[in-house]
């Protein structure tokens, strides 16, 4: 039994005594026929030990790539030397460093526009790079050819020449290959997805160049639609004669439904008074990308609003669609209007759509008496409109659109007991979130509206103010013939889930049924929380006219959960 305890120990010491000395560190140093400079030295980035000659091997023919791209080409490897049982030394020629290049090229191959982004000397023959970013320039430069539809061009520099001065030339070579075309298309996961979305809204099309980089950004595009999901990143199937995209889509619901509880205090009572809001929205559920809009508003003042909205896109496979709109508002026993609408809308591009249509009013008076200074007829309006609007969306989870453009116009005639005005109506809109970095942005907000008429009633102006237009006052409590508001918020975001803002509103208005000229201010601060449930938003703000003195009073708070299902 010793003498086998024995063996096995002896055998032990043998093997890590073996096993050490071939384990012994190597090190490599590099020369030259002139001295190398610590900063050169350190910008070769040599490991401090190698576990075998190989690596030593393989590491020398590294360094004399990395001088070969630092400009030294005519660098050779003169010889690489083992010194000692633990050290090794690289002999190198270095010659002349070369800090630029001029590269010839066709005019055929890259515009000057298209070189601008890659060099600052430019001529119609050549351009002139820093050789240090040769390879990066040319992988650049090879993508601007795959954007144009050359998926497999290829790029390399030949006929080096050096003139008598010393200078570096050479000549830029392209390889095209074949151009390429989408021409097909096909969807994976979501079978019955909306094809017209994929070539209106997306702006994918059979027989578009292709373009592997603007793919990307088509699929983010749909993305933004919110009842798809895009599961990664499209792909192509490239074959002799044709080139498939790949779409890799799931269905998401929807559907919205959102609440708002609003606390405020009554200022003639000074008791506590709630106003409420429900908006449901049914979004693509016929696998259409159809909407059904459903939209009340009530308040402590005895105020209703409610909405309904239909809109059909891209019908019978067109850059055309179809919305249809009906409004009802009452405000206590003075008035109650309603107004429909009907649009024709026509895609433009992904981002821009355009529209004409019809609006009318029916206004009816429901005072038995009239009240003195507050002009409410019975009327009747009929508008031609028109409008267009421009939406950019990004690829953020709680703030999808970047930025939002509309502008409205209605040209039209208001009838009261037999005298007839004409009227024109412009409404405008413009949002855009300026993103500093991932977790702070800053939001900015204009809504102007005017009405121009000869004559005015108080039934047929614009209602504004709440959480949707200035915050810290009542839902639709101001009347306008004209005003303007702009919406701030520095917004800080936690993370997916989470972030805080601050509110800083300013409004304008005019009311000329009562010559009123006035300012509004707005003052307060946010929360958003996306839960399981929905989006929680919780807002507090204090408004306050120009002349009017801060008063906590007038705080209002406001709480709304947007639950998507």
């Amino acid at each position: 039994m010793k003498k086998i305890l024995f063996t096995f120990f002896y055998l032990n010491i043998y093997t890590c005594f073996f096993f050490g000395i071939n384990a012994q560190e190597l090190t490599l140093s590099i020369k030259a026929e002139k001295p190398i400079s610590p900063s050169l030295k350190d910008s070769l980035k040599i490991p401090n030990s190698f576990i075998d000659s190989i690596s030593v091997k393989k590491e020398t023919d590294t360094v004399f790539m990395k001088f070969q791209q630092m400009g030294f080409i005519e660098s050779e490897i003169l010889n690489l030397k083992k010194e000692n049982d633990s050290s090794y030394v690289a002999n190198f020629f270095l010659g002349k460093k070369y800090s630029e290049i001029t590269i010839y090229y066709s005019k055929e191959d890259f515009s000057k526009k298209e070189l601008q982004r890659f060099s600052s000397e430019i001529t119609e023959n050549y351009f002139v790079l820093p050789f240090e970013t040769i390879p990066i320039s040319l992988k650049k430069l090879t993508a601007v050819r795959n954007q144009q539809g050359n998926a497999f061009a290829r790029l390399k520099l030949s006929e080096f020449e050096k003139d008598e001065n010393g200078n570096l030339s050479a000549t830029l070579i392209v390889d095209n290959g074949n151009v390429r075309t989408v021409d097909s298309i096909a969807v994976k996961g979501y079978e019955k997805f909306p094809r017209s979305f994929l070539k209106y809204y997306a702006g994918v099309k059979k027989g578009g160049i292709f373009n592997q980089k603007k793919l990307v950004e088509q699929n983010e595009n749909l993305n933004s639609l919110g009842f798809v999901n895009a599961i990664k990143a499209p792909e192509a199937l490239f074959r002799k004669d044709s080139t498939t995209v790949y779409f890799y889509l799931e269905k998401h619901n929807n559907n919205l439904f959102d609440g708002i509880l609003g606390f405020a205090t009554d200022e003639e009572t000074k008791k506590l008074s709630f106003n409420g809001y429900l908006n449901l929205e049914l979004n693509n559920n016929l696998n259409f990308g159809e909407q059904l809009l459903i939209n009340y508003k009530a308040d402590g003042q005895e105020q209703v609003n409610f909405r309904t909205k239909v809109t059909l896109p891209y019908l019978l496979k067109t850059p055309f669609g179809l919305s249809g709109e009906l409004r009802i508002f009452k405000r206590d026993s003075s008035f109650i209007t309603t107004e429909q609408q009907i649009r024709t809308t026509y895609q433009i591009n992904p981002k821009s759509t355009t529209y004409i249509g019809y609006k009318g009013y029916d206004s009816s008076n429901l005072l038995d008496i009239a009240v003195a200074g507050t002009p409410v007829e019975d009327f009747k309006s009929k508008f031609f409109i028109a409008g267009v609007s421009y939406i950019k969306p990004q690829n953020k989870k709680l703030f999808p659109i970047k930025t939002m453009i509309g502008a409205d116009a209605g040209v039209g005639v208001r009838d009261t007991q037999g005298n007839s005005d004409d009227q024109l109506r412009i409404e405008t809109f413009l949002n855009n979130i300026f993103n500093l970095n991932y977790k702070n942005s800053i939001f900015v907000q204009n809504i102007t509206s005017a009405l121009f008429s000869d004559s005015y009633l108080v039934n047929e102006l614009f209602r504004f103010g709440g959480i949707n237009s200035i915050r810290g006052f009542n839902e639709n409590s101001i009347d306008a013939s004209l005003y303007s508001i702009i919406n701030t918020e520095y917004r800080y975001q936690f993370n997916d889930g989470v972030y805080i803002h601050s509110i800083i509103d300013i409004g304008y208005f005019e009311n000329e049924t009562l010559a009123l000229k006035q300012k509004l201010y707005s003052f307060g601060f946010g929360i958003g929380l996306n839960t399981k449930g929905g989006l929680f938003k919780f807002n507090v703000a204090n408004g306050n006219t120009q002349d009017q003195d801060f008063s906590f009073s007038n705080t209002k708070i406001h709480i709304s959960v947007s639950t998507k299902f």
